[in-house]
C-alpha cells in the first residue's frame, strides 16, 4: 500500500515540509521493522505536493496513493477534504491528523501521525471487528479492529520521533483469563491483558444486543476521557464517518 501524505497545515501552526519528511521516514522505518514483521502487513508513506492552500472537492491531483493521510491544523479545515472524498475518492481509505488537537492532549502530533499511519494500514475502510470478550460482562460482542487505541498514552522514538505503541496480534486472540503463556500483546511489551486497555486508554465496539458501540477506558479513566473528549470534538474521524454514513443509509431504507 501506498499512502500519500498532504500537508495542508497553516499559519502560525504549520509544519514544515522538512520537518513532515523526517517524521514520514521514521514512521516508515516503524512500519518496515516492527509493525510489518509482526502483522505481515505493509505500506510506504510518502508526501506529495498540494494543488490548492487547502484541500477541496477540486483537486483531484492530490490524490496518488492507494489511501490518503491529511495533515490539518484544526478541524474546520476538514470539510472541503471530506467534500474531495465524497466527488473524487470514493471508496480510497483516508485519515485525518489534527496538529491542534495533538496541542490540546500535550502530546507531539507525531504520535497521532503514527497511531493514523497503523490503523489505515490494517484497517483501511475502518469496517473491521473482532469477536471478543465483553469488558465488564459475561458475554461476547465486536471489538473495533485498532492498533493502537489501547496504548495510546504510550510511545517510543525512532530517530528522535516520538511514535505510537500498537497491539500485536495475540491482544485479539486471548480471553478475559486466559492469554497464551508468555504472550506478548503490544509491542513495547508493557503489561496487557488481551482486549484490555492501558492507563489513558479506550476501547470501543459493537454490541450485538444493543445494537450501540459503546467507548470504555482504562485505568487513570479521566485521562482517557478526556483525549477521548477532545478528539471527538473532531467527529469526522474516519470510523466516526463510516458509521455515520452507514447510519444514515440504513435510516433512509428503513423510512
Amino acid at each position: 500500500m501506498l499512502i500519500s501524505v498532504v500537508n495542508h497545515t497553516n499559519g502560525r501552526k504549520q509544519v514544515q515540509d522538512d520537518v513532515l519528511q523526517k517524521v514520514i521516514r521514521a514512521i516508515n522505518r516503524q512500519i518496515a521493522e516492527d509493525f510489518a514483521p509482526v502483522w505481515g502487513m505493509s505500506a510506504t508513506l510518502r508526501l506529495e505536493g498540494r494543488s490548492t492552500k487547502r484541500a477541496n472537492e477540486k483537486s483531484p491531483s492530490d490524490l496518488r496513493g492507494d489511501a490518503i493521510l491529511y495533515l490539518l491544523t484544526s478541524i474546520k479545515d476538514a470539510d472541503g477534504t471530506l467534500g474531495f472524498h465524497d466527488l473524487n475518492a470514493k471508496g480510497i481509505p483516508f485519515g485525518f491528523v489534527y496538529t491542534e488537537i495533538s496541542e490540546k492532549l500535550n502530546e507531539p502530533w507525531t504520535r497521532t501521525f503514527s497511531h493514523e499511519a497503523m490503523e489505515l494500514i490494517a484497517d483501511p475502510e475502518a469496517n473491521l471487528l473482532v469477536m471478543g470478550p465483553h469488558p465488564k460482562q459475561r458475554r461476547m460482542v465486536f471489538h473495533w479492529f485498532e492498533m493502537c487505541d489501547a496504548v495510546q498514552t504510550q510511545h517510543y522514538e525512532i530517530d528522535g520521533v516520538e511514535l505510537s505503541n500498537f497491539v500485536l496480534p495475540l491482544y485479539f486472540t486471548g480471553t478475559r483469563k486466559i492469554d497464551e503463556k508468555g504472550a506478548r500483546n503490544n509491542f513495547l511489551g508493557t503489561p496487557l491483558a488481551s482486549f484490555g486497555i492501558t492507563a489513558g486508554g479506550y476501547i470501543g465496539f459493537y454490541d450485538p444486543r444493543t445494537h450501540k458501540q459503546p467507548t470504555v477506558f482504562g485505568p487513570d479513566e479521566e485521562v482517557g476521557k478526556r483525549r477521548s473528549a477532545v478528539k471527538a470534538r473532531a467527529r469526522k474521524t474516519r470510523r466516526a464517518a463510516r458509521y455515520s454514513s452507514f447510519a444514515r443509509r440504513l435510516k433512509a431504507l428503513q423510512s
